[in-house]
Order: C-alpha cells, then sequence, then structure tokens
C-alpha cells in the first residue's frame, strides 16, 4: 500500500505475478511541436517560424522529434541563432526526448523579374565601384565562392570586358565550347563562369565601342548555357558607363554593391557609381569598404554609406594572401578560410544575400507554400 513505484507488482488470482505500468505522460505530438515552434523568430524577417512557413518533414515517434527548417538562403549569418532558439523551444515541451534539425534552403527569386523572360539566375546581383584598382574583381571572386561553399548555385559573369581578370583569379584556363547552340560556362570552385577573358588572348587589347560591349554582355548574359543558379554575381567595369547601362537594361537587377578604399578621392567616385545605379532603379543592397587598415587608412566606406544613406556591408582588411591567392588562382576564402580576410570576405557573402532574401520577400509580401507535416 502507498508505493509510488513506476512499475508495481500484482499477484494475480491465479498466483501469478504481472506487472503493473503507470501510464507514462502524455506524448508530444506534432500540433504540440508546431506550436512550439511558432514561438520562434526568423531574426531577420522578424516573423515566426511557421507563419513563413519554413518547417516541413515534421516527425514525432516515441519522444524523437525531427524536423527541417528551409531558409531562404543556404548562406544564411543567422542560422546558429535559429537552430539554438528552435531547439530550446522543442526540448520545453512535456515528453521530447530528442531534437534532430535539418536544414535545407529554398533561395526567393528576385520578384521585380517576374513576367519578363526567362532569366539566367534567380537573383542577379552587380558588384561594382565608381573607379579602377579597388580590388572589386577580387571581392566578386571571394564572395561567390563563399556562396558556393555555403550551398548555394552561383555563377560568375565577369562584364569588365576591358580587364578580363576573373579568370587567373579563379585558375581558370578556357577555350568556350558549344552545346546545342550554347556556350558552357566554365567551372572552378563550385562556381559556373564566363568571361571575355575566355575569347581573347591574355595581351589583346579590346577597343570596342558601346554597341559591341552592349552586343557581347548580351551574348554572355543569354547565349551561354548557365544551370539553374541561385545566384549570379557581374563583376562590373569600373566607371558608369556603357556596361552598366547594359547590365541593367538586359534584366531587372536584385541590387548593386558597391566597392570603395578607405580614402576620400575613391568615396568620390564610388559615389558616382553608386547614384549611377539608382538613376537606373537599381537597388543598392550596401558599400563595401576593401584594403581597409593602417596602409590605405579604416572609415571611408561607412561615411560613404551613411552619407548615401545606404547600408554599410562590411569592411575587408588588408592582407598580401588575397593578393597572393588572387595572383594564383586560389581565393583566400580558399587558401586562407581562417584569416582575418577570408572571415571578412564571408561575412560579406552572406549579408548580401540575406539582404536579398529580406528584400525579395517584402516585395512578394507573401510567404512560401514550402511547409510539410508528415
Amino acid at each position: 500500500m502507498g508505493r509510488t513505484d513506476e512499475c508495481a507488482p500484482l499477484l494475480s488470482g491465479k498466483g501469478r505475478w504481472t506487472m503493473f505500468f503507470k501510464k507514462d505522460k502524455e506524448a508530444v505530438t506534432p500540433e504540440q511541436v508546431m506550436h512550439g515552434l511558432a514561438t520562434v523568430q526568423e531574426p531577420e524577417l522578424h516573423r515566426d517560424l511557421v507563419t513563413l512557413n519554413m518547417v516541413k518533414d515534421l516527425t514525432v515517434k516515441d519522444g524523437a522529434v525531427a524536423f527541417t527548417i528551409v531558409l531562404t538562403t543556404p548562406a544564411c549569418p543567422l542560422r546558429n541563432v535559429m537552430e539554438k532558439d528552435a531547439r530550446a523551444a522543442v526540448n520545453a515541451l512535456p515528453g521530447v526526448k530528442s531534437v534532430d534539425i535539418k536544414w535545407d534552403a529554398k533561395v526567393v527569386p528576385n520578384s521585380r523579374m517576374m513576367g519578363q523572360l526567362p532569366m539566367p539566375a534567380r537573383n542577379v546581383i552587380a558588384i561594382a565601384s565608381g573607379k579602377g584598382g579597388v580590388g572589386k574583381s577580387t571581392v566578386a571572386v571571394n564572395v561567390v565562392v563563399a556562396l558556393a561553399q555555403a550551398g548555394a548555385a552561383v555563377g560568375l559573369l565577369d562584364a569588365d570586358i576591358y580587364g578580363p581578370n576573373t579568370p587567373m583569379m579563379m585558375g581558370i584556363k578556357y577555350k568556350p565550347v558549344q552545346f546545342n547552340g550554347k556556350m558552357m560556362p566554365a567551372r572552378a570552385h563550385g562556381v559556373e563562369m564566363f568571361s571575355m577573358g575566355f575569347v581573347v588572348r591574355d595581351e589583346q587589347p579590346i577597343i570596342w565601342r558601346g554597341p559591341m560591349l552592349d552586343k557581347a554582355i548580351r551574348q554572355f548574359l543569354n547565349d551561354v548555357a548557365w544551370g539553374d543558379l541561385d545566384y549570379l554575381i557581374v563583376d562590373m567595369p569600373p566607371g558608369t558607363g556603357d556596361a552598366q547601362l547594359t547590365v541593367s537594361q538586359a534584366f531587372t537587377l536584385a541590387g548593386a554593391v558597391i566597392v570603395t578604399l578607405p580614402q576620400e578621392v575613391s568615396q568620390a567616385d564610388a559615389r558616382r557609381g553608386l547614384e549611377g545605379f539608382r538613376q537606373m532603379e537599381v537597388p543598392i543592397l550596401g558599400v563595401v569598404e576593401n584594403m581597409s587598415g593602417e596602409v590605405f587608412g579604416r572609415g571611408g566606406g561607412r561615411k560613404l554609406a551613411e552619407l548615401t544613406g545606404v547600408p554599410f556591408i562590411g569592411e575587408i582588411p588588408l592582407d598580401p594572401q588575397v593578393r597572393v591567392g588572387g595572383d594564383g588562382g586560389l581565393p583566400v576564402v580558399v587558401s586562407h578560410p581562417d584569416s582575418a580576410a577570408a572571415k571578412a570576405l564571408v561575412a560579406v557573402a552572406q549579408d548580401i544575400a540575406a539582404r536579398v532574401s529580406v528584400q525579395n520577400f517584402l516585395n512578394q509580401n507573401n510567404v512560401i507554400p514550402i511547409t510539410e507535416i508528415g
């Protein structure tokens, strides 16, 4: 009498011992898990995971909970925050014994392109500057490789017709081949790419007027067999001339990133490039300060962002390994991933992807139907 054991023996009428088990606590249900996940906020969209339809493949069995969180970009910079919050919310439910979280991503397309002809990617992003020599191509190459490392399907279009340096920076020597009437892109570091450098000799000068430049860029956009890309990064030539106008008119850009050095003279030129994109109604995703440090100074990029009212994405410290990697065809995010410069470039890539995701989500003004409970 009075025993409170979870398992209490009872003597049957025939003298056989049987076991009487107390009823366990009510098992957790999928509905309870979803209710718990409805308290977890997506840090950038500021809505909960359930409302955003970011939870799929939910299973609950004997207290073991498993589900997948579908991100709006595989390069999400706040994934760890979501994982911590989601795990804590589910573990707090009675009856939960374990939580297994998997990850997937469904990149939101640029809704401004809806109704247009098929584009080579869900999002086309220009990396630009107002002048040469600021490391724009270096930023573009490392950003695109960082996005590929995160799991995104990415391409790199070298639209810097007069100075096509990305083949060297990516370590590619390639002669274009055709298949089904289209030129095949080169591949390196998980990235598809095409460049004027593939069709001219290294020493050959490119002396073209506007119409020829326009035709070449449109060919690279439309006559290259780009794959199913989440992002196409366009390495723009310096200035505010024909190339910028052609790219902006050829399709609707998801946005432009402006690269500057810390010095005031670089800021002045970068601002001209920024305002040029504004006149063409291209969203400005933000400003990146390259080669930041004792040699060239620091803070010019942030100042430009504040003056123009756009986000400051980050600063890349001056590091000799960035140059070595560019000359050797091994971007610093690959050759020295633990360096300060590589980490800064990865953060820039994540920031760009996150800003595009938020912008596209707000423009769509709805959510993606990806929730599945099974």
